[in-house]
Parts: structure tokens; sequence; C-alpha cells
């Protein structure tokens, strides 16, 4: 038997403790929220993206009442980063998520279809993108999506 051990390194800001290159993104992240269409759960969550032209993106979720007909923050700010800018690389995500009228106080995850999505970005310009959690009480900085994924399906599972 062989035994494999995949290592996540998270870091745990205080939010006074937050780098202050972070902060634009976070507060986008958060603005998104609020244009969320979340009707249904109330759980709106917003994304922002920095890409490396410098441009910020940002995405929240859409419900529907045909679930699971919806999307999340975190694909309609990447689908619309990757279709408006195909040749420029996603540099970092920032997500925020708010709900009882109140932004979470823990940091929110992505699902595993936008983990599966993040992935895919990070492998097609094979550049890590920084992954920015946010929470009222701590925010949480992983160096890569990888982090997030680490036994992953994606184009080198298509060749074996």
């Amino acid at each position: 038997m062989e035994q494999i051990t995949y290592e996540t390194r998270i870091k745990v800001y205080q939010p006074t403790e937050i780098p202050a290159e972070f902060l634009p993104l976070i507060d986008e992240a958060k603005l998104q929220t609020q244009k969320s269409y979340a009707l249904y759960s109330g759980f709106k969550v917003g994304a922002a993206i920095l890409l490396a032209n410098g441009i910020v993106v940002g995405g929240n979720n859409q419900e529907n009442s045909a679930y699971p007909s919806g999307l999340c923050a975190e694909r309609t700010a990447m689908f619309y980063a990757n279709s408006q800018y195909p040749d420029t690389a996603v540099l970092t995500l920032a997500i925020a998520a708010f709900t009882n009228g109140e932004f979470t106080s823990e940091p929110i995850a992505p699902c595993g279809a936008c983990r599966q999505v993040l992935l895919e970005t990070e492998n097609r310009y094979d550049k890590p993108i920084k992954i920015i959690l946010y929470g009222t009480d701590k925010i949480y900085v992983l160096e890569n999506v990888k982090q997030l994924l680490p036994v992953s399906f994606g184009k080198d599972s298509l060749n074996r």
C-alpha cells in the first residue's frame, strides 16, 4: 500500500492584518454581494477577480426558482473574465458572503463546480490564482487553486 499526503497552506489574517493590496478586491467582492439575485436562499455571494492587465471583474450569485438553474458568483465572474479577456491571466480572486443582514463571520469556500472552473482557468494560463476568502472575523488567503482541489481532473486526465 502507498499513501499520498497533500498539504494545504492557508494564511489566516485578522481583518486588521490583511495586506493593503488585497483591500480593493475584498471591497469589490463585498459590493458584489449587494448586486446578487438570491431571492430564494437569501445567501448573497460576491466575487472579484484581478486580471493581469489590472482590470477587476465582479460577479455575484444568480438564483432561479428552478434549482439548480442558477450560477455561483465565482463562475459568473470567471466566465465573464474569460470571455471578455481571453488572453489575460487571472491573478487573484476574492469571495465574500452576506446573509441575515451581515457579512459572514467565517470565510466561505467555493463549491466543487466552482473549484473545477477555477482550476481550469489556473491551468489555462499556467499561473497560480491567489484566493482570498473574506469573513468579518478572519480572512483566508491561499496561494493557488490547487490547494482547494489537490486531487483534480484536468486535461491531462483525458490523455490517461
